[in-house]
């Protein structure tokens, strides 16, 4: 789409923005809503499935919209975002509807495998907002369009009320099945409306590839470093929509519902802030802002990595300057003599009071760690000492509440970095694959899906060894690392291919200001 284009033109760039976004936004709705029915179900003892069942019922479309990035996003660029997003819509109101006659295990595996098609609409709407925007403004497109993602909160905002309603507060549980109706019916009307109001527009040079050049892509190790950018920032937000909820339950003991709430107010901003992250991508520079979202990831996946704790460790303790015989033990001072000597007094730090009282634990108001620190004597009067030996041992307790409220705000500011890391990440696509952005965004649409399948699992073997909630968190930030070196690496090698004369100022700089007058 050229500068020159008409405004009439123009002004249905913006509406062909607008539909691919609502599209999108009911797509990742329907996504996500075995993460919500399937709980539901369990919760009310109308399927008696193990955790293992459930875990692979949740995460079976994850894969299948994952898997299928690929071969959508080719597809639009073969006929066009028109008619792939509205058949997609079409065909996935099937098997949405078709849940709601599902009674055994397999025959849900099998709906869930067909509606997990609505996840492959992201790699369509990329490749379809592309082809109406110009280079300069692609970005604030894409990350419009990404805002879609919000669809994920809405699903956990809004399907568990509708299930209580739709059950009559559960004296009713087998109205469970008008939920996936509605789903289906979100869909069709949704498809029905964006096939008569959008036109297609396929971008010159691509609708006459062969297979080959179409997956050519998948040589260039540039794709597969935007895949791990991507991994991370859209694999890391769907890993963590899914795995907050029972974080909240178990770390911080509080209820499903609740829990719901606080991990929306993760996943909603996330969603708003991929349209920030577009703006600033074409404002700033993609590169410039993934540097930032890297770096302050690290510093934020950093905080939230302490885990609560009440541990108690060995601090300094107090030991004998010369051998002797104990005279005296009192809590604050160890007498011992010595025929050499006479006698020497020790002081011993009694321990004052309780760090924390039973009302602060229970009011959870704590923001900051408190630490304390006493010593206990480990003889008695009349015993014999050697020089250097242990009079009294040191103890220090530290208790870190990680207060709820502070764990909501930095995982929040996570998740809106991460937002803003999905709209750079596909700022670069149209950038340097400008005839393969179906393709290549499909294939870094691949790796974050699977991203956001495995990473829950992968936060789960890590909890199984440690027994710590908060390894999800070192995951995410040795994944973020990886993401800002392999970057940094690489700008630095572009800078000695194509500016070798800045790469030398640059490198020599401190050399010359040491040698400076």
């Amino acid at each position: 789409m050229n500068e020159d284009l008409l405004p009439k033109d123009r002004r249905l760039g913006w509406w062909i923005l607008a539909m691919n976004t609502l599209a999108f936004t009911v797509c990742f709705a329907v996504w996500m809503m075995n993460g919500v029915l399937v709980t539901f179900l369990v919760d009310n003892a109308v399927y008696k499935w193990d955790p293992a069942q459930m875990g692979w019922l949740i995460g079976i479309p994850v894969v299948t919209g994952s898997l299928f990035r690929l071969p959508l996003g080719m597809a639009t660029d073969r006929w066009g975002g028109r008619l792939v997003f509205g058949l997609l819509l079409l065909a996935s109101a099937v098997p949405t509807y078709l849940m709601c006659y599902c009674d055994t295990y397999l025959q849900f595996c099998l709906a869930s495998l067909g509606f997990g098609f609505t996840g492959t609409s992201f790699a369509v709407g990329v490749a379809y907002t592309s082809a109406w925007f110009p280079k300069h403004r692609q970005g604030t497109a894409l990350g419009i369009f990404g805002a879609g993602n919000a669809g994920a909160a809405l699903t956990s905002l809004g399907a568990p009320g509708l299930l209580n309603w739709l059950t009559d507060q559960g004296e009713n549980l087998d109205r469970w099945r008008q939920l996936p109706k509605i789903y289906a019916a979100l869909l069709l009307a949704t498809g029905v409306l964006f096939l008569a109001t959008t036109t297609t527009r396929i971008v010159q040079g691509t609708a006459r590839k062969s297979l080959a050049e179409r997956l050519s892509p998948l040589k260039v190790l540039r794709v597969w470093r935007f895949g791990l950018y991507y991994l991370f920032a859209f694999g890391g937000f769907v890993g963590l929509a899914q795995w907050l909820v029972p974080y909240y339950v178990s770390a911080y003991g509080v209820s499903v519902a609740a829990a719901g709430g606080l991990a929306a107010c993760t996943s909603l901003p996330t969603g708003l802030f991929r349209a920030v992250g577009g703006w600033l991508s074409d404002t700033l520079g993609a590169r410039t802002v993934l540097y930032a979202v890297f770096s302050l990831s690290l510093v934020f996946c950093g905080l939230l990595m302490v885990p609560r704790m009440d541990i108690f460790a060995p601090g300094s303790g107090v030991t004998a300057r010369f051998a002797g015989v104990v005279a005296s033990v009192t809590p604050t001072e160890i007498a011992v003599e010595s025929p050499k000597t006479g006698r020497a007094a020790y002081k011993v730090l009694p321990k004052q009071r309780e760090l924390v009282s039973p009302q602060e634990r229970a009011g959870g108001m704590f923001i900051f760690p408190r630490s304390d620190s006493w010593q206990e004597p480990v003889v008695k009067a009349g015993d014999q000492v050697v020089k250097k030996q242990l009079l009294a041992r040191g103890m220090t307790q530290i208790f870190f509440q990680a207060n709820v409220w502070i764990f909501t705000a930095l995982s929040l500011i996570l998740g809106m970095l991460m937002g803003i890391g999905m709209a750079a990440v596909y700022k670069h696509i149209p950038d340097y694959f400008p005839h393969e952005v179906g393709v290549v965004g499909g294939i870094v649409g691949v790796i974050g899906g699977l991203g956001g399948f495995f990473c829950p699992v992968i936060f789960g073997y890590l909890l199984r060894a440690s027994g710590l909630w908060t390894t999800c968190w070192m995951f995410l930030f040795v994944l973020a690392a990886a993401c800002l070196l392999w970057m940094h690496l690489v700008v630095r090698k572009m800078m000695r291919s194509e500016a070798p004369h800045l790469m030398r100022q640059f490198e020599t700089r401190p050399t010359v200001e040491k040698n400076a007058p």
